[in-house]
């Protein structure tokens, strides 16, 4: 049945997240539009959203902990049907007043269950696939994710204008409900093993065996989830903030404009997974070096842009396909990665190890926007001096690990 991409336990899986991606997706989205009506300030909104990433950074080891010592598909109706439930008690109590409260606890509570989900749904693709199959599966998950980003803004704004937020709060329990019974479908092997130990020796004994699986017996896998970070890093810092801020801010340009170019990097991401996914026989590990370089080439031309005679326009195209190139990278790079480290950590590990791709993850992406928001900021009137080191940068750091792909690929 492993020879099979969409198997009965994959396809489900797929249907699942399809579903809850879009739900929550939209739910975030008609969030924001009416956090922004009814504070008439963004940041409160984004500050909401920073504080409700905590609970998933903080959780997400103790979700891979879950992972493996639980039925997975449990896990996944179980927090689906919690988070369900949530969005449901939110839906009944904001008639009532302290609209704010109430949607900061809602978005506090989805990121806790989403510490625990996550890494349970990457922990389940390499149980349910092998092989090159293993790649695509992962590759087809990146583009559901990546058209669910693209179609959802566009569906949460229609139904809110037409609705109000409502409509969006009961629509996205009918996902998180339809997910958790999709999942109920899913067949996954799972023996309950004899509990001998407490909660902190569990715990403590998972931390140390996880560790030292990533420190002595696969401490490639450790370096990959760095490199992984440091992309994410740069990419958040770069596309999530100095894209927009570029756009809007030094270039002068409309919405329209931006929104335009988010839709076609969206494209570009969706066509980096399956490009992986075309490509899964034939792809070599050694060539993550030469996309980690090329996404260093995609800031150098986009920094040079500033220093030609061309107009915004101008500028503002040259933005667009080099960024749009970035993408491309990133989600080839990030797809294969997580499928190379799927591929070398055994089954008893896997909520864990994937547990620690998350939250690395997690992490790098606020420290980027952090960072490359006070850069841009200090070098508004020259964002080459932004963009130019950046690629220079991350063109030495994929030059450097040329090495430790070519001898992880044959490790």
């Amino acid at each position: 049945m492993k020879d099979k991409l969409f198997t009965r336990n994959f396809t489900f899986l797929i249907l699942g997240q399809v579903s809850s991606l879009i739900g929550n997706y939209t739910l975030k989205f008609a969030l924001s539009m009416y956090v922004l009506e009814q504070t008439g300030s963004a940041s409160i909104f984004a500050t909401l959203l920073a504080v409700a990433m905590l609970p998933t950074i903080l959780l997400s080891p103790f979700g891979g902990i879950l992972a493996d010592r639980a039925n997975r598909r449990n896990i996944m109706v179980g927090l689906d049907t919690l988070s369900g439930l949530t969005v449901l008690a939110a839906g009944l109590v904001l008639p009532f007043g302290h609209d704010i409260w109430v949607i900061g606890a809602l978005l506090v509570i989805l990121s806790v269950l989403a510490a625990f989900e996550s890494p349970t749904v990457q922990a389940c693709i390499p149980q349910m696939l092998s092989g090159d199959n293993l790649m695509k599966g992962n590759a087809a998950v990146n583009q559901v994710q990546a058209i669910a980003g693209l179609i959802t803004p566009f569906l949460g704004s229609l139904v809110y204008a037409a609705f109000g937020l409502t409509p969006v709060l009961w629509g996205t329990v009918a996902c998180f409900f339809l997910t958790a019974i999709l999942e109920c479908f899913i067949r996954l092997n799972y023996q309950k093993a004899e509990v001998t130990m407490g909660i902190r020796e569990i715990i403590r004994e998972d931390f140390s065996v996880s560790i030292h699986f990533l420190r002595r017996e696969q401490p490639g896998i450790l370096k990959l989830l760095l490199l992984a970070s440091l992309a994410s890093l740069f990419v958040a810092g770069t596309v999530v903030v100095g894209f927009p801020y570029l756009v809007r801010t030094v270039l002068g340009l409309s919405a329209e404009h931006y929104g335009a170019a988010e839709s076609v990097m969206g494209v570009a991401a969706v066509l980096g997974s399956l490009f992986v996914g075309i490509t899964a026989q034939k792809f070599r590990l050694r060539w993550l070096a030469f996309v980690f370089i090329g996404l260093g080439l995609s800031l150098i031309p986009a920094g040079i842009s500033f220093l030609l005679p061309i107009g915004s326009l101008g500028v503002y195209i040259i933005l667009l396909v080099m960024f749009s190139l970035g993408q491309f990278g990133c989600s080839l790079f990030s797809t294969y990665a997580i499928s190379v480290i799927q591929a070398r950590t055994p089954e008893h590990l896997m909520g864990k190890i994937m547990s620690y791709v998350f939250t690395l993850s997690m992490c790098a992406q606020p420290a980027g926007q952090i960072i490359y928001g006070a850069l841009f900021d200090w070098f508004s009137d020259s964002p080459y001096f932004v963009l130019i080191p950046s690629g220079i940068l991350v063109c030495i750091i994929g030059l450097l690990s040329t090495q430790f792909f070519k001898n992880f690929e044959i490790a």
